[in-house]
C-alpha cells in the first residue's frame, strides 16, 4: 500500500486543487496538493516537502481532516488529508497543469481522482456552500 498525504488549504472560503499533468497516472484529473510519503519521513514532513517541490509553497500542517483507502488498478493508496495553511509563497506550476481555488459548491464542476470522492463528500457535508 502506498502512503499518500494531501493538504486541504483554504483561502477566502475556497480550497486549493491541482490538475495532474499529462504523462502521469490519472492525468488531467484534479486532486489536492500532496504526494507520496518517502521512507524515513513523517506524513507531516512529506506534505511540507511535496508542497515545496510541486507548488513552491511553505505550509504549516495542521490537524488531520480524514483518511481514505482506495484501490486503483495499478496501486492501492492510503490517503491522509490534513488541514494546512500557506506560510510562504503563492502556488506555482512546477508539477501540475493548473491550480485553482474553488468553493465547496463548485466541486461538482471538476473531475477529481477517484480516491478523493469520499473526501469531497465530507467537505460538502461539513462546509456546505461556504467556509
Amino acid at each position: 500500500m502506498t502512503e499518500v498525504v494531501a493538504a486541504l488549504i483554504w483561502r477566502d472560503g475556497r480550497f486549493l486543487i491541482c490538475k495532474r499533468p499529462e504523462g502521469k497516472a490519472r492525468a488531467h484529473l484534479w486532486e489536492f496538493a500532496g504526494g507520496k510519503v518517502e521512507t524515513g519521513e513523517t506524513p507531516e514532513e512529506a506534505l511540507v516537502r511535496e508542497c515545496r517541490e510541486e507548488l513552491a509553497l511553505g505550509v504549516r500542517v495542521g490537524e488531520k481532516f480524514m483518511e481514505v483507502t482506495h484501490a486503483y488498478p495499478d496501486l492501492t493508496v492510503h490517503l491522509t488529508l490534513y488541514h494546512a495553511e500557506i506560510t510562504a509563497g503563492e502556488p506555482q506550476l512546477l508539477e501540475h497543469e493548473e491550480v485553482r481555488w474553488i468553493a465547496p459548491c463548485e466541486m461538482g464542476e471538476y473531475a477529481f481522482c477517484p480516491a478523493d470522492k469520499d473526501i469531497l463528500r465530507e467537505i460538502g457535508r461539513r462546509f456546505g456552500k461556504t467556509r
